[in-house]
């Protein structure tokens, strides 16, 4: 892949521009997957504004509030990287409660966050209707690969040598998870636009 650098701000004003280019008469999905070395939640926050700015309405939702309780999680310990990858996310509620609602059909109501897993608990916060054109970020990782419906999928990628850098110590279990990821999943292809985030002030889009 070709690599051409780009400030943060105009990469979010082009995201920006991207996803408001969409048919105004349907919801949005957005992913912004990543590693959390590569803060795609950042990346997913900083969108916000400027699509408003667009008059679209904007919905952000996290995946790690859609993780599965602790007694499930946690069924093979507090740091197996498999479980990790397969069994953390609960993909089926993700699915439920925000991304099949907004099908061309569908009812457009939101559960913006399900389960606080610092907690083991649910959060029981109301739902959200999500307008037409209306969008729904969501940001988190190991998103793709798993069947859910995005209008628009965003990769925050880092080289094995950058992950493993910026990977807390406490954290590092996961690298096997995240080395499956891009040798099963292929997030690079599988995305619809690919970021190098290697140097978090220099960032530069992968085509």
């Amino acid at each position: 892949m070709r690599a051409r650098p780009i400030s943060r701000d105009v990469l979010v004003d082009e995201l920006a521009e991207r996803i408001s280019q969409r048919p105004r008469e349907r919801r949005v999905r957005v992913a912004v997957d990543g590693a959390p070395a590569g803060r795609p939640e950042a990346l997913a926050d900083g969108l916000v504004t400027p699509l408003r700015l667009r008059g679209r309405s904007v919905l952000r939702v996290s995946a790690g509030d859609f993780l599965r309780p602790a007694s499930l999680r946690l069924e093979h310990g507090r740091a197996d990287p498999d479980a990790f990858y397969e069994d953390w996310l609960d993909v089926k509620a993700l699915r439920r409660e925000v991304l099949d609602p907004l099908d061309e059909d569908g009812s457009g109501r939101v559960l913006p966050a399900l389960w606080d897993s610092r907690i083991d608990r649910a959060y029981r916060l109301p739902y959200e209707e999500l307008p037409q054109g209306g969008v729904v970020i969501v940001d988190g990782t190991l998103l793709l690969g798993r069947g859910m419906a995005f209008e628009l999928s965003v990769h925050v990628w880092l080289s094995a040598a950058a992950l493993g850098r910026r990977t807390p110590e406490e954290e590092r279990w996961r690298l096997p998870a995240y080395e499956r990821y891009e040798r099963e999943v292929r997030p690079q292809e599988a995305a619809d636009v690919v970021i190098r985030a290697d140097h978090p002030d220099r960032p530069a889009l992968l085509l």
